[in-house]
């Protein structure tokens, strides 16, 4: 089981794709005990995430120092990681810095892209995996994105998610840019495939969890959101998924009562031939139509397309079955862009 704890809604980036957490959604620092969190995730794996979690180092230290968690995790921009001491660093399994590819595109988005890569190469004591976390949006050439961030040896896998459904453009412009993006993800594949016939394994997510799909396959999302993964609010709600705390079905209890009920997947998901491929990719794309039908079966399109042009080496990747099985553990990929 995994607990994503919100350590605050505060941020020190402003990137263009991010609407961030409304001022009401909730308060701006955890108003519950360490000692009611260890009560309540026992030895749970943990999640740090905000906003930016590191605003709240001397919290996220405490609940470490307090709590016997199985795992920690930490999902953070990079820009304060250098201020985290050795002896913290060494204890995650998995961090996830917000790293967007080519120094222009991350510059466009967020700018910092000389200071979160030098944050990120000094993490040479860190043993565990340094996930380079994309947003990709309408700035985004999905393949030379990725293989930016190969090329710089310093991340040990890359993953991204696709900026859509809330973002700030309009459907027409995302379909236009969609046309690029399955181009790209069909020439990174052959790239991948490629490399792996010649003994080179790149850790790219979305690839690893679709392959350990082919012969597993998903009953959820592969985020594990509401099922074996919940987020924890500052105000101590307890969330299916960290993203949308002001949703009604979302809140499922709080870590004072405990969780109260579940949350189901909607169809058209579960009837779809693609489903154990991608279980339905994500609980609030699945719930909350904001783009309309039009709008979610272009969504769909980039799963199917990422899903087709893995399945066309499946016997490729039945050879490396073992090496390829993602995550090994819950650790916040979503594993479906």
């Amino acid at each position: 089981m995994l607990y994503i704890v919100i350590l605050t809604p505060k941020c020190n980036s402003n990137c263009w794709y991010c609407g961030g957490f409304e001022e009401d959604m909730m308060p701006e620092k955890i108003q519950y005990s360490v000692e009611a969190l260890r009560n309540f995730v026992g030895r749970s794996s943990i999640a740090f995430y905000g906003g930016e979690p590191l605003f709240e180092m001397d919290k996220m230290k405490e609940i470490m120092d307090k709590i016997p968690a199985e795992r920690f995790i930490l999902q953070t921009n990079g820009i304060l990681l250098g201020k985290l001491e050795r002896e913290y660093l060494e204890r995650f399994s998995t961090i996830l810095v917000s790293f967007d590819g080519r120094r222009e595109v991350h510059d466009f988005y967020r700018g910092n892209y000389e200071k979160v890569l030098e944050n990120a190469r000094t993490l040479k004591c860190f043993g565990g995996e340094l996930i380079a976390r994309m947003t990709a949006s309408l700035e985004t050439d999905i393949y030379e994105d990725v293989l930016h961030i190969l090329s710089l040896r310093t991340f040990t896998h890359v993953h991204w998610q696709i900026d859509a459904v809330w973002s700030h453009y309009s459907v027409r412009e995302f379909e236009k840019w969609v046309e690029k993006y399955n181009a790209g993800i069909r020439r990174l594949v052959k790239f991948w495939i490629g490399e792996m016939l010649s003994g080179r394994i790149h850790n790219i997510v979305p690839f690893m969890g679709v392959a350990t799909a082919f012969f597993q396959g998903y009953s959820y999302p592969p985020c594990a959101s509401g099922f074996q993964s919940f987020a924890i609010s500052t105000d101590g709600r307890v969330l299916a998924c960290p993203i949308c705390p002001d949703l009604e079905w979302n809140c499922l209890g709080d870590i004072h009562s405990g969780i109260k009920r579940g949350v189901e997947i909607l169809d058209p998901c579960p009837s779809c031939s693609y489903f154990r491929f991608c279980g339905a990719r994500c609980l609030f794309f699945n719930r909350e139509r904001l783009w309309g039908d039009d709008g979610f079966r272009l969504v769909c399109s980039t799963v199917k397309n990422l899903v087709d042009s893995l399945l066309a080496y499946r016997d490729v990747i039945a050879k490396y079955r073992e090496r390829l099985r993602y995550p090994k553990y819950p650790n916040t990929t979503e594993i479906i862009p």
